[in-house]
């Protein structure tokens, strides 16, 4: 059951970092992985900097959706399309 609520937390964090990042579209399973590895950068970057969204669902989207703009970023800016 914890995988299951990982991806779709994962999947709304994506889906929601790809909305206000506007980049190029990864589709829903990039969209899930971008979500999970923006949650884990988030909430470290975030921990480092001292800052906490919140312990509850909310607070976990907002800061995978965070992390998920980070990586969209680099992400552009490695393979930027000519």
């Amino acid at each position: 059951m914890n995988i299951v609520v990982a991806l779709l937390i994962g999947a709304v964090a994506g889906w929601l970092g790809s909305l206000i990042y506007k980049g190029s579209g990864l589709g829903i399973i990039g969209n899930i992985i971008v979500g999970i590895l923006g949650g884990i950068v988030g909430y470290w970057l975030l921990g480092k900097l001292g800052i906490s969204l919140g312990a509850g669902w909310i607070g976990v989207i907002l800061t995978g959706a965070i992390g998920a703009i980070i990586i969209l970023f680099l992400f552009n800016l490695l393979f930027k399309k000519r």
